[in-house]
């Protein structure tokens, strides 16, 4: 579901880095309407879920330590009911409802990972804190926004060169 890949990016990405410091997008007015896009209750218990779910999703998808097994635990007591449709079959998400959004993002990580090996992945500047998956034919990019930080790091890249070049007898 596209649905659910919005729900994931918005959730990796919900720790945007503004004016060099980390910020929590699940944290005060943002988070009321990141669980209402989300069709959440806006409990203190499902932000924690997510907050709980978003540290172990940024860590498995940037490789770091245990992450895999602690989003096992994140995961709860969440199963997926299938349910017989003339499309097919359809999964009905059953989880508690203070942690079906969690849930869903967690599958909405699997199904990418699963179907875009390798195109899930943390930006390349070093600075960001965003994610992106890739969709570009070569699997190439490596910036979360080609506006922003890919001008960022090409405009560094172009300064040290032209530093390299100037200071060359």
């Amino acid at each position: 579901m596209v649905e659910d890949e919005d729900l994931l990016l918005a959730l990796l990405n919900s720790t945007p880095v503004v004016a060099g410091r980390p910020t929590d997008g699940l944290a005060g007015a943002s988070c009321v309407e990141f669980v209402a896009r989300y069709g959440g209750t806006g409990s203190q218990a499902e932000l924690a879920h997510l907050r709980r779910m978003r540290e172990c999703l940024q860590d498995a998808v940037r490789g770091s330590g245990d992450a895999l097994s602690r989003l096992s635990t994140a995961l709860g007591d969440g199963v997926l009911i299938p349910r017989v449709t003339p499309q097919g079959l359809h999964w009905e998400v059953r989880a508690p409802e203070d942690e079906r959004i969690a849930f869903r993002a967690a599958l909405a990580w699997s199904r990418v990972v699963r179907e875009l090996p390798g195109r899930l992945r943390p930006c390349a500047n070093n600075e960001c804190n965003l994610f992106l998956i890739d969709r570009s034919r070569p699997g190439t990019a490596k910036w979360c926004s080609m506006a922003v930080c890919g001008n960022r790091m090409k405009a560094r890249s172009h300064a040290g060169r032209q530093r390299a070049a100037a200071d060359r007898p």
